[in-house]
């Protein structure tokens, strides 16, 4: 038998042990399908401080490498070996101090919404039976009917807070000792999620170099450098879609603001700071972002004056016009390069694979996906002579 045969059998006798070595672990992991589960919940209790730190860590990235050029430029030579400790620090206690000031404006007009809330709720419910029964006089049927219904909402209402709002509430306080578990490892892993987080920004350059360096050892030079350029794609990718989504809402969330303390001297507006910074937040979610935060804004406007609730809407529906088709293109040009359609169909899909954040990244990894079969659908047409087809 020759050299040429044995290297045959050889990859024969190679693709079956692999075929047959890949269907044993998948009836092992069939059999084992509950134990695989706890397994991969263990480990992403293990992973998830690491996913918080590279998380942080990218965001902060792009702002770090800003200040380091600034703070490198401004150093005297013999202190420029502190400039990437002096912009990590810079980084992370502006966005600490952003982080508190946001949370100093935000929580207490919450917590004053949530008590006017709770207190105009059973006045305006009251006002509102006595108006529509007011609007039915002379109809002495209709009244029976109305009063009737109101009778056995009342009478719902307290049922329901007897029967299951107070067990709720008595199971609530038996797992009093489990939330406090829960609270504690999110802190934990928040706490671990800073501590890499800093680890990541000190040590960015270095990483990259020994990722660099793993490609190229692993790969041909042509290869190498076909796969860096489309990690740097993906980063840009990405850097651009939420550097310029988080712009796009912070002037979306400050010309909310402008409207409604004009609105405020105008028309009695009430919790200004706390319904821009809703509409400012959620507009960061793609396509449907506007309509998430004009719901409760729209609510809390609601309680105080029907009338400025829909002023207040029809300003929401132009504000999502301007962002949609001005603002937005603008500031996100060249950053997806997906249609209408496309932006839909990427939230569609990874919000029901992954939930909320599944509509935070599922646009720019589409992004991805999308200009990886384009520019292959493109090889290909010039393979076989057909790049007309797109001109077509």
């Amino acid at each position: 038998m020759n050299k040429e045969s044995l290297k045959k059998l050889f990859i024969s006798s190679l693709s079956g042990f692999l075929s047959l070595a890949l269907a044993i672990v998948l009836y092992f992991c069939i059999q084992r399908a509950e134990g695989l589960r706890q397994s991969l919940q263990w480990l992403k209790g293990v992973l998830t401080p690491f996913v918080y730190g590279g998380t942080m860590a990218y965001l902060l990235k792009t702002p770090c490498g800003f200040l380091e050029e600034k703070i490198e430029a401004a150093l005297p030579k013999k202190y420029r070996k502190y400039t990437t400790v002096l912009s990590v620090v810079t980084v992370l206690v502006i966005s600490a101090l952003m982080i508190y000031l946001l949370l100093n404006m935000v929580i207490p007009e919450m917590v004053n919404s949530i008590v006017t809330l709770a207190a105009a709720v059973p006045p305006k419910a009251q006002e509102f039976a006595e108006w529509v029964v007011s609007h039915l006089e002379g109809n002495e049927m209709l009244q029976n009917y109305v009063n009737n219904i109101f009778s056995n909402l009342e009478g719902w209402l307290r049922n329901w807070a007897t029967k299951d709002l107070l067990p709720t509430m008595q199971g609530m306080m038996g797992g009093v000792v489990t939330t406090v578990s829960s609270v504690l490892t999110v802190l934990k892993n928040i706490v671990l999620g800073i501590i890499i987080c800093v680890y990541l920004l000190m040590g960015r350059k270095k990483l990259a170099r020994h990722g660099k360096a793993v490609v190229y050892a692993l790969l041909k030079s042509a290869t190498g450098d076909k796969v860096l350029e489309e990690f740097r794609f993906i980063d840009k990718t990405f850097v651009g879609f939420f550097g310029g989504k988080i712009l796009d809402s912070a002037i979306v969330g400050l010309i909310c603001y402008v409207f409604c303390m004009v609105m405020t001297v105008v028309a009695g507006f009430q919790n200004a700071v706390l319904i821009s910074v809703i509409i400012g937040v959620t507009n960061v979610i793609p396509y449907f972002g506007p309509f998430i935060g004009a719901v409760p804004s729209a609510l809390l406007i609601f309680i105080n004056s029907p009338r400025n609730c829909l002023i207040f809407l029809i300003f929401i529906l132009i504000l999502q016009q301007f962002d949609g088709n001005v603002l937005g293109p603008k500031l996100l040009a060249g950053s997806v390069g997906l249609t209408g359609f496309w932006v839909l169909f990427a939230i569609t899909l990874f919000q029901g694979l992954f939930g909320f954040i599944g509509i935070l990244i599922g646009v720019p990894i589409f992004a991805v996906i999308y200009d990886l079969i384009r520019r292959g659908v493109v090889a290909g047409l010039a393979k076989h002579n057909k790049s007309d087809v797109l001109r077509e």
